[in-house]
Formats: C-alpha cells, sequence, structure tokens
C-alpha cells in the first residue's frame, strides 16, 4: 500500500515536471529579463533567448542538454532533448540535480536536471571562434550544483572566452548500479548515469557553441573536487574522445593514497542489490516510481557510514562499468590510452585528505618530531632524515611539503606523472598555498579550516575571479592582482595549451626533473623532492581533521552557498 501510494504521489510530480518544462521551452522572447539584442539564438533543439547581467555578460542560463532522467529514465543514460518551438527563455537557472538538502533552499532541487549554463562576452557573435571553458563541480559526487555563485563563468568572460557550467546527477540517482539496469542499458553497464550526463553535456557543447561564438574544437575541460575526479575520468574514458581540446583538474583524481580508486561493476552491482534489499522494494519498477525526497530519505536512515548521499556503507561514486570505464583510469593512462590532450593540474597546500596535522601544529623542530612519530611510527626516523630540519624555520617548511604532497596533492602530481610518462602533449603542474583572508571586521570569525590556510577548493574564487560571491571576506589588493593573474594564467591554457604568461612563469612538467609553479604570497618555481613525494606515497601519513572548502560553503562541500538566482 505504502509504495503504490508513493507511486500515485511521484506520477502527480511528473506531470507537473513535465508542464513545467513545456511552459518553460514556449515562453516569448519579449519576456526575457534584460534581453540580449540579436537574440534568439537558434541551437539543435530550437530558439533560446539569454539576458544581459550586470557587469555586461551575457547569460543564457538552464538549457536543457538531456530529456528530464525521472520515471522509466531514472538510472538510465541520458536521453536527447525534443525539440520545442518558440523561444526558450534561457534568463534563469533551473533546480541543481536531487540530493540531501533542506532549510530555505531546499526547493532548488530536483530529478528533472540536466541543465547547463553559458556565459558570453557582450562582442562574442557566432563563428568568433572563442576559447571554450566548460566547468564541472564539485560536492563528493553526492552534492553540488552549476549554479554556485562562486562557479558563475561572467568573470572570466572579461578575458574574451566562453565559459559553461554542466549539471549532473549525484548521489543515488547518479551512481547507483543493478544486474537488472546493466542488462537493460544495451552495454552490459550501469552505475555511472552521472557520468553520462557529462558525456552529454560535453557532446551538447560540439553541437552547439559555435552558436554563442565559442570554438568546440578549441574547447577546455575543467572541474574541482569531485568535478576534477570527473575531469580524470573523462580524459581516461573512450566516450570522452574528441570532446574537448585540453584539461585542467583542480584537487581531485581517483589515484591512491590521496584519493579512492573506482570499484568493480560487480561490486558495484552487489551494493545496490543490498540497498534494494535494506529499503524492501520488490522490483526496479518500484524504486523508480518513489518520489525522490522519499527515497533520500529512506536511504539516509540505514545504518552505517555515509557518502554522497549513501547509506549503510553505500558509496555514490564513480565505477568501473566496463562501458565509461572500462578499466582503473590509472591503469588506462599507464597505456598510454588516455585522451592525449594538454593539462594543467592544480591542488592546494592544505587538500581534501592530506596529512593537516603536520600544516596545523608543526612549528618547531620538536614539533616536527612528535607529529612525525605519530604519523609514521615505526618509519619515523627514516622520514626524519628524507626530510631534515635544523632550525624552527626549516621544520615549518617540512610540514608545509608535506601537506602538499599529501592528499589530493599527491593524486594531482601523479596524474600529471602518469600522462607525462607516456603522453606527447604538454604537462603543466600547479600548487595553491596562498591562506583564505578572515572575516572583514564585525562579521563572525571565519571557520579554522576556511579561514586558515590554503584549503580544499579556497582556489576556486582566484581561478574564477568571483570575490562577489563572498563579500564577508576581507580581500586584498594582492587577493585581486593574484587572481588576475591566475586567470591570465588558466585563459592563455585554454588558448594554446601554454599557461604561460608574462606575469607568470610556468614549467613544463618533467618526471625526470619535477617541479610546479606555486601561487602562494607570491608566485614562484618549486623544484619538487621526488624521494620525498615516494615516501609519502609508500608510507602516506594519518590524515588530520578533513579539509574544508571554499569560502561560503555550499551543498556537498562545495563552494559558493546558494545557486545564482532561485530556480522557479
Amino acid at each position: 500500500m505504502r509504495r503504490n501510494l508513493l507511486m500515485h504521489r511521484w506520477l502527480g510530480r511528473s506531470a507537473v515536471a513535465g508542464a513545467l518544462v513545456v511552459i518553460g521551452a514556449c515562453t516569448a522572447g519579449a519576456q526575457v529579463k534584460n534581453p540580449i539584442a540579436g537574440d534568439p539564438i537558434a541551437i539543435d533543439t530550437g530558439k533560446v533567448a539569454g539576458t544581459v547581467l550586470d557587469n555586461g555578460a551575457h547569460a543564457y542560463l538552464g538549457i536543457p542538454f538531456g530529456a528530464p532522467p525521472v520515471g522509466d529514465l531514472r538510472w538510465h543514460a541520458p536521453d536527447p532533448v525534443k525539440p520545442w518551438t518558440g523561444i526558450y527563455d534561457a534568463s534563469y537557472t533551473r533546480p541543481a540535480c536531487a540530493q540531501r538538502g533542506g532549510g530555505p533552499d531546499a526547493e532548488k532541487y530536483s530529478e528533472d536536471c540536466l541543465y547547463l549554463n553559458v556565459w558570453t562576452p557582450p562582442t562574442a557573435k557566432a563563428g568568433a571562434k572563442l576559447p571554450v571553458l566548460v566547468f564541472i563541480y564539485g560536492g563528493g559526487f553526492g552534492g553540488g550544483s552549476a549554479n554556485s555563485p562562486g562557479y558563475a563563468g561572467a568573470e572570466l568572460t572579461k578575458k574574451g572566452v566562453i565559459r559553461v557550467n554542466i549539471a549532473y546527477r549525484v548521489g543515488i540517482f547518479g551512481y547507483f548500479a543493478l544486474p537488472e539496469l546493466s542488462k537493460e542499458s544495451g552495454h552490459n553497464a550501469s552505475g555511472d548515469w552521472g557520468s553520462l550526463d557529462t558525456v552529454a553535456a560535453m557532446q551538447w557543447v560540439q553541437r552547439n557553441i559555435a552558436a554563442f561564438g565559442g570554438d568546440p574544437d578549441n574547447v577546455t575541460l575543467m572541474g574541482q573536487s569531485a568535478g576534477s575526479e570527473s575531469v580524470y575520468q573523462l580524459q581516461a574514458s573512450p566516450l570522452g574522445r574528441g570532446l574537448f581540446a585540453k584539461v585542467s583538474g583542480w584537487s581531485g583524481a581517483d589515484l591512491a593514497p590521496g584519493g579512492g580508486v573506482p570499484r568493480s561493476l560487480a561490486e558495484g552491482e552487489a551494493a545496490g542489490l543490498k540497498v534494494e534489499q535494506q529499503l524492501n522494494f520488490k522490483s526496479l519498477a518500484e524504486m523508480r516510481a518513489v518520489p525522490w525526497e522519499d527515497l533520500l530519505t529512506d536511504l539516509s536512515k540505514l545504518a552505517g557510514p555515509q557518502q554522497g548521499g549513501g547509506g549503510g556503507g553505500f558509496q555514490t561514486r564513480p565505477i568501473v562499468d566496463g562501458y565509461f570505464l572500462p578499466d582503473v583510469p590509472d591503469k588506462i593512462f599507464k597505456a598510454g590510452k588516455e585522451n592525449d590532450v594538454p593539462n594543467f593540474s592544480s591542488s592546494t597546500q592544505e587538500d581534501l585528505g592530506s596529512a593537516q596535522t603536520f600544516y596545523n601544529d608543526v612549528h618547531t623542530v620538536a614539533d616536527l618530531k612528535k607529529v612525525a612519530a605519530d604519523a609514521f611510527g615505526d618509519q619515523a626516523d627514516a622520514f626524519l632524515k628524507l626530510f631534515p630540519a635544523s632550525n624552527d624555520e626549516e621544520a615549518r617548511k617540512v610540514a608545509l611539503i608535506v601537506s602538499g604532497d599529501t592528499g589530493f596533492g599527491i593524486s594531482n602530481r601523479d596524474w600529471a606523472r602518469d600522462q607525462a610518462l607516456v603522453s606527447k602533449k604538454p604537462v603543466y603542474l600547479a600548487q595553491w598555498a596562498h591562506p583564505s583572508p578572515p572575516n572583514k571586521p564585525g562579521l563572525p570569525p571565519a571557520r579554522a579550516q576556511f579561514g586558515n590556510g590554503a584549503t580544499h577548493g579556497s582556489d576556486i574564487t582566484f581561478w574564477m575571479g568571483n570575490f562577489p560571491a563572498h563579500p564577508e571576506r576581507a580581500w586584498t589588493d594582492y587577493d585581486r592582482e593574484l587572481s588576475d593573474k591566475m586567470q591570465d594564467s588558466l585563459v592563455a591554457f585554454a588558448r594554446t595549451g601554454n599557461p604561460n604568461t608574462s606575469a607568470v612563469k610556468v614549467p613544463r612538467y618533467d618526471p625526470n626533473n619535477e617541479e610546479r609553479v606555486v601561487f602562494g604570497d607570491t608566485i614562484y618555481i618549486e623544484k619538487m623532492n621526488t624521494a620525498q613525494v615516494e615516501f609519502l606515497r609508500a608510507h602516506a601519513p594519518k590524515r588530520g581533521a578533513p579539509g574544508g572548502g571554499a569560502p561560503g560553503g555550499g551543498p556537498g562541500g562545495a563552494p559558493g552557498g546558494a545557486p545564482a538566482g532561485r530556480a522557479r
């Protein structure tokens, strides 16, 4: 009876969602707020009209790239969008993908969420062939939004590029496998629905971005945290071939010991069957009929550790499904079968999974010896020989090295190394080491993990220049100067595959002479000690407290707070 009732509830919501899609698609262009002269733009599914933002950039928001993944399309590869008549109102964002959340912004989530946002310079015209930068958000594959103000693309368009943010399903809706789902897929694969969303979004970019002034042959795919892991996976996936010309991942790659290694299809299916049994479902049809809110509520009540909206030990992350990922990405790279494109990879000095006790607690030689003993046990003496410190200043430098070369610091370095060993394309490596500023006087102090160091996600504001997204921070003139130089470096990479500018020198990464550019209180080139890095790989230290995110916080740990413009 309960499941029948839930099915009726879902059908009602499904019908309403479908009606909203039609209404949104047929909205008259004259009703668009701050309309763009020259609109509408014709894309492969119809015409779209965007809006002029306060800074002059043009925004085309909430454009569908896949059919709503609801009903029988839950846990299904994204279907094509049905063409519409009339003019689609692209002046406002659509809901973020269904995820756990609450409070006043809970209504911004929906299963009907396969939309993307495009920002262009005001002078962009079809045929301009401007570089395109596509961003994939983080959130541990359990949350996040393409609409976050911290991810908005308007600022970077001032540098003469097109910016795109893409959505993808997260949590159980994006990463859930079952034998029955594998059978019906046509590829004997299931579990990577969110990843297939990113493929569909990139295919949309290839088909349509020229109409906005972008160059489909010069697309840079970039992402942060889980978004960076997605970039890494897409570079490894045969489905990513031809969809991008360059990659830039910030703080994330599926490489141990810093990151998690994807499980097999069999493991994913077994986990899915366990959840199906624990939630007392009798069939796949029954699971598809339950409203998404109720499914997440039921899932959250299962005992056990949770990750990405999972419960009972259930993890919602990409797996080696045999289709999107034919093998573990590490093996694909080492075999030289990755999509060979230029790579500009980065991490932060106090990144997620790093040995933060070194960063937080080591200020003297005595501190270093104590923390080393706790972290490395019987290998502490070997560590101290390889990382010598004769005074307190040197001890602090050692602490920063250890923090920067563990967690995602080592994962992104290994991504660069694995590619450089087999690639014909240039690889570049960077690290963010500029501590986040405190909050302005009179405001509550920033949380420690956001305010005390170069934490996970604190670099995003600087790569994108989105200082207005965090007005609570006491940004300095140097912060803005550093951000401008970082943006110029990123845009140079997007244009040419080389991030060097007159102000920023980035050495090409060489596995036999490891160097990276560091964006800190100054910009400098750091020569890495390979023996030290390899020690940290072989003897991964105990991790400190979990890392933070960018200022502001957001769903699933993603920076930025609420989406830019409430979905309606």
